[in-house]
């Protein structure tokens, strides 16, 4: 991840500004640029108090866009160092299709999981998820209680579909520039097997070629990464929560589309499930484009 372009959408909330010291941190170690984004819909008598304060509403859109640039300027001179920032953007327009639209020409999009709508956990902000089930461009999804930095522990989950590959580079890429250690993990539910011993008897065959995969595509780190295979009652969105809250992880990395091909708008897949249960970040890739 070479000089990467970040996009960081932000409606100014304080979780939304979280977004921006970790964009800040993640462009320090690979020398990229942090491009704050905001999306707005035409102005209405309640968003003209919102974002000009005591500016009126009939003020035109030329002198709100000028507003908001400038509130971007802002957020960003506080929260990004200085070598890191680039030109805010402002579009108009739905949020999510605009965060969607022009993270095509970024390399990766940070943001939080909801803005000053509010909303429990368990229900992912609205622009967050149509961002996650739309965007080709990976997203790092960060909740309040998030702790990015300093990098230390990566959980890399894989069902072994090529799809989950699409995971593995970026999560070296986070380890060799940060030292951090990996976690490949497959995760097993006892719910595939009739018997205990068919279980066990599968166990050995996944555990090699787990090991293989590491040593294909994590081979250079090979003393940052532990390969390992659990078997679990849970389901594997419920062992994944179980992980982040027993072992120390600063992010989970894997990708919205496993092996079933089905996307993230299937509800109840395991990337939207662990994005609603989960307080670590979580790096998230959608490598099948929308058909």
């Amino acid at each position: 991840m070479k000089n990467p372009r970040i996009l960081v959408p932000t409606d100014f909330s304080d979780l939304s500004k979280l977004a921006f010291s970790n964009a800040s941190a993640i462009a320090g170690l690979f020398d990229g640029k942090v491009t704050p984004f905001h999306a707005y819909m035409q102005v209405n008598e309640l968003d003209g108090f919102y974002y000009m304060g005591e500016t009126s509403p009939e003020a035109d859109l030329r002198t709100l866009e000028k507003t908001l640039y400038k509130k971007l300027e802002q957020v960003a001179s506080e929260l990004v160092e200085e070598p890191y920032r680039d030109e805010p953007v402002v579009k108009i327009g739905n949020a999510a299709r605009a965060i969607t639209e022009t993270g095509k020409d970024f390399d990766l999009i940070v943001m939080s999981s909801h803005g000053r709508t509010g909303f429990s956990r368990l229900i992912l902000g609205s622009v967050c998820e149509k961002v996650l089930r739309t965007s080709h461009t990976p997203v790092l999804v960060l909740e309040k209680e998030s702790r990015l930095m300093p990098l230390e522990r990566i959980l890399l989950t894989t069902d072994f579909s090529d799809n989950s590959i699409y995971a593995f580079e970026p999560a070296a890429e986070f380890a060799e520039a940060t030292g951090a250690r990996i976690d490949l993990v497959h995760i097993v539910s006892y719910e595939q097997f009739d018997t205990l011993a068919q279980a066990q008897h599968d166990s050995k065959e996944r555990k090699d070629r787990l090991a293989r995969l590491s040593e294909k595509y994590l081979g250079d780190l090979e003393q940052q990464v532990r390969t390992e295979v659990i078997f679990s009652e849970k389901s594997v969105h419920e062992e994944i929560s179980r992980l982040t809250k027993s072992r120390p992880y600063n992010l989970v990395v894997m990708s919205t589309i496993g092996r079933t091909g089905l996307d993230y708008m299937m509800l109840g897949s395991t990337a939207s499930s662990v994005l609603r249960h989960v307080k670590t970040a979580v790096l998230s890739f959608n490598p099948i484009p929308n058909q």
